[in-house]
């Protein structure tokens, strides 16, 4: 039945719409205090508990409502490990077991036997920074002393705060159908693919259908806090096309191997650890409620908001973007031919592309400032 109804309802049409949460809490209860916690490499889940959040936040500005977030994967928070790491990433010891003590049980102990007002002794948002792999408090999410900075995808591989020359360059790439670019370079099934979220990009950038974009190595600290926003300037020679965008953080080769369980072939030195992902499907640049082909070689804009993070990319290391337009089978293959449903799309309708990103492209982040 499920299946039926993903297949029959490809839009975000009056089916999905009517399932969805996020309408619902408008009108939360403010005798109910919340605590949202989730995880930065949540595979499952990671969208549910930012939005739910911040929509409690912003249709009940009286309610008490906390978030926390570490660096977990889907559940992990209330694990018992001693040990925490995501895939070959190791984030700490105890991070799960710090939580449970000090601030679910905190939490739980004063609203449900304690006073129960909001002087509960907890901070707005309690929150993991990935890169330094350390505990932070706030008094709101993002932090109010964050500053949105764009960096532009320019030629040569440069991820720069100015867009290099007078003149808009355009870099092209071939999107094989026959040939996706895999999620992991993992050569086996898992019902459930968490480890991807923290696994080393190398592989991916070695590609030909993989564009890379980097910084020179930082000379200071860059915390990024909040959301990302992604504004590629597109061209495709097909009606259709998926983007995907990936936030990297490249380690120096001096990085030392801390976890013993990481894959026999890896070493942290240079290790490409993906920070944060997304994909949009093209035809739903616009609306997920009415998708749209695209013209054939004619430039479009397509806005690509990836989720939150805390991350710090610490001096010496670099950031980097990659983007690309397959990402299989953890998202199922775009004919590239425009169909009104993927789902029902025939064999002909599979056809190699030539994909264009512009390089007046640019990211934008949310920099958290000293």
């Amino acid at each position: 039945f499920f299946w039926k109804e993903i297949s029959e309802h490809p839009n975000y049409d009056s089916v999905w719409q009517s399932k969805g949460i996020i309408q619902h809490l408008k009108n939360v209860k403010s005798s109910v205090a919340t605590m949202i916690v989730g995880g930065w490499f949540d595979a499952e889940d990671l969208y549910g508990p930012l939005e739910t959040y911040k929509n409690i936040e912003k249709h009940n500005p009286n309610n008490y409502n906390t978030m926390v977030f570490g660096p977990w994967d889907h559940g992990k928070w209330a694990s018992t490990r001693v040990r925490n790491s995501v895939g070959n990433y190791y984030f700490g010891d105890s991070i799960s077991l710090f939580y449970q003590k000090n601030i679910e049980t905190k939490f739980f102990n004063h609203f449900l036997k304690g006073e129960g007002d909001k002087n509960s002794g907890l901070p707005e948002a309690y929150v993991y920074d990935s890169g330094k792999k350390e505990w932070k408090t706030y008094d709101s999410w993002p932090p109010k002393n964050v500053k949105k900075e764009s960096f532009f995808l320019n030629s040569n591989q440069e991820l720069k705060k100015t867009h290099n020359g007078k003149f808009t360059q355009k870099i092209k790439f071939i999107s094989d159908v026959k040939r996706p670019v895999p999620y992991s370079e993992d050569i086996k099934t898992v019902f459930t693919p968490r480890k991807y979220m923290t696994d080393d990009q190398r592989f991916a950038a070695r590609r030909p259908d993989v564009l890379v974009f980097e910084t020179d190595v930082l000379t200071e600290d860059f915390t990024l806090a909040g959301d990302i926003l992604a504004k590629l300037k597109v061209a495709t020679t097909g009606t259709a096309a998926d983007w995907i965008v990936k936030v990297i953080d490249v380690h120096p080769s001096n990085t030392k191997t801390e976890n013993k369980q990481m894959q026999k072939h890896l070493k942290m030195s240079n290790y490409h650890l993906m920070v944060r992902s997304e994909v949009l499907r093209g035809r739903f640049r616009n609306s997920f409620s009415k998708p749209e082909p695209f013209v054939p070689n004619r430039k479009t804009n397509v806005n690509i908001k990836l989720q939150d993070v805390f991350h710090t990319f610490k001096k010496g290391h670099k950031v980097q973007i990659q983007v690309q337009s397959t990402w299989f089978p953890l998202i199922d293959l775009n004919p590239q031919t425009y169909v009104d449903n993927i789902f029902k799309a025939d064999k002909k309708d599979f056809k190699t592309q030539t994909h264009t990103i512009f390089t007046d492209s640019s990211i934008e982040f949310s920099v958290l400032k000293n």
